[in-house]
């Protein structure tokens, strides 16, 4: 009998080999993956809307894929900033793989798209484990979800190339310690960005539109310490030389789901300019 550990590997690293090849391809056709990770109720869907409405507004050939159980809500609401969306629906799968991601961008993604942004599923869990393809990954947490967060979910806060703290408007009646929280997501990821971002009054759309565009470019990213291995396993990097050291369970594997995913073969740094 097959051992469930096993099957949990096999299947990471068959997505793990989809998610590269896609990023290869999509490379080669000018176009960049920004994989939008969060809770439900973060405010991501409100602040992507936002972003793509800027995009357009400035010309930026962009498109959106929004992942859920069930509706088309999403979909509709990020439609009226006038970009390309889909709705992808999981059938009660908790996250989005490499290879449904890789039919909608053979069938429906605009031929001129540089820059895709998928939404995925609501859960801090197990959309971590899950490479995209993306050259991007941002975690999304919004101040009334509490400042201990990245704590409890280090394996998606640690393999973030940028958080996004959201709803700051709220953060004075929901008693948010802000100071508190960068620390926590630095002790999980030193060095990563927080951008600070509220949608109602438009703070952090421009300077997260920024980041998206000048990583489309070319720029640097941050390097988490959480990168992908194959086979599912997490590489943990020593910050002290830049050197790699184990590929042990690191945090967050203790449910089995819980694995480390995303784009850090780049060199370390985001663009000027971080907010805190």
């Amino acid at each position: 009998m097959c051992d469930s550990e096993d099957v949990t590997q096999a299947v990471l690293a068959k997505n793990d080999s989809l998610a590269e090849n896609l990023r290869a391809e999509l490379a080669r056709r000018g176009v960049s993956v920004v994989n939008l990770l969060s809770s439900p109720g973060s405010g991501k869907t409100e602040l992507l809307g936002r972003v793509l409405a800027r995009a357009v507004e400035r010309g930026v050939p962009v498109a959106a894929l929004t992942a859920d159980l069930a509706t088309e809500n999403d979909a509709r609401r990020l439609a009226r900033s006038g970009a390309p969306v889909k709705q992808l629906l999981t059938d009660g799968l908790c996250h989005l793989e490499a290879r449904q991601l890789r039919g909608h961008v053979d069938d429906w993604m605009p031929r001129d798209t540089s820059v895709l942004f998928v939404e995925n599923v609501g859960n801090l869990v197990c959309p971590a484990s899950y490479d995209l393809g993306e050259r991007l990954r941002i975690v999304f947490m919004a101040v009334t979800e509490g400042e201990d967060k990245p704590l409890k979910y280090p394996t998606s806060f640690g393999s973030a190339h940028l958080v996004v703290l959201t709803k700051t408007d709220l953060a004075e009646a929901a008693g948010f310690d802000e100071e508190a929280f960068v620390e926590h997501v630095r002790r999980v990821n030193p060095g990563v960005e927080v951008l600070r971002s509220c949608a109602r009054t438009g703070e952090g759309v421009d300077p997260l539109l920024e980041r998206v565009l000048a990583v489309r470019d070319g720029a640097p990213v941050h390097r988490p310490p959480l990168a992908p291995h194959p086979h599912g396993h997490v590489h943990v990097r020593d910050h002290a030389d830049g050197h790699s050291h184990s590929h042990g369970d690191g945090p967050g594997r203790g449910n089995g789901h819980d694995h480390a995913g995303g784009d850090t073969r780049d060199a370390s740094g985001l663009p000027a300019g971080r907010v805190s």
